[in-house]
């Protein structure tokens, strides 16, 4: 299987982890599964500070948004919250799993800001809606959280792919010979 693929699939098992841990009241269990697909990508990169610089952003990114989402009401967990009203650690954990395909198997909406956007617009609410059907959380006044949802994201998205290229430790610091000719 190509990096591509594993990198998929690693993402996956983290988003199954997380959501079906929360779902059935083990919170815990995804952030230790994402903490192992982590410690493998940042093994693996050229310049792991790099690529654990972007994935600490989106975190951050991720905790702030989800913790805006709790807060207007649009999204209710049921446990994994380190403080009341925040995001749970385990949707945090999440983010942090998608930050390891930024510059792996998402690399190809590099340069295409417009379907990046495009991409969190319609994948996030979509993902949202699948960890709901799991039992992992609640989607209150459905219309203004999937629109916000989907506005969130359509403006994340761009901005992660964004700060993926400028912090690619995966591919990093290519030579080119005319730099030496």
């Amino acid at each position: 299987m190509t990096r591509s693929v594993l990198n998929l699939v690693a993402f996956q098992a983290g988003w199954l982890s997380c959501v079906l841990g929360a779902a059935n009241g083990y919170p815990l269990l995804g952030p230790v599964v994402v903490l192992g697909i982590v410690a493998v990508h940042l093994a693996a990169a050229v310049r792991p500070s790099r690529e654990l610089t972007l994935i600490a952003l989106a975190g951050l990114l991720g905790a702030a948004f989800d913790t805006a989402l709790v807060q207007s009401g649009w999204l209710n967990y049921a446990n994994g919250m380190l403080w009341a009203g925040t995001a749970p650690y385990w949707i945090v954990a999440m983010w942090l799993s998608f930050a390891t395909t930024l510059n792996v198997s998402l690399r190809w909406l590099r340069g295409r800001p417009w379907l990046a956007a495009g991409f969190g617009a319609v994948g996030a609410p979509l993902s949202y809606l699948a960890g709901e059907s799991l039992g992992a959380l609640e989607v209150a006044s459905r219309g203004a959280a999937l629109a916000s949802l989907s506005a969130g994201w359509a403006l994340s998205m761009p901005l992660l792919v964004v700060l993926a290229r400028k912090l690619d430790g995966v591919r990093c610091c290519r030579i080119s010979v005319r730099q030496y000719a």
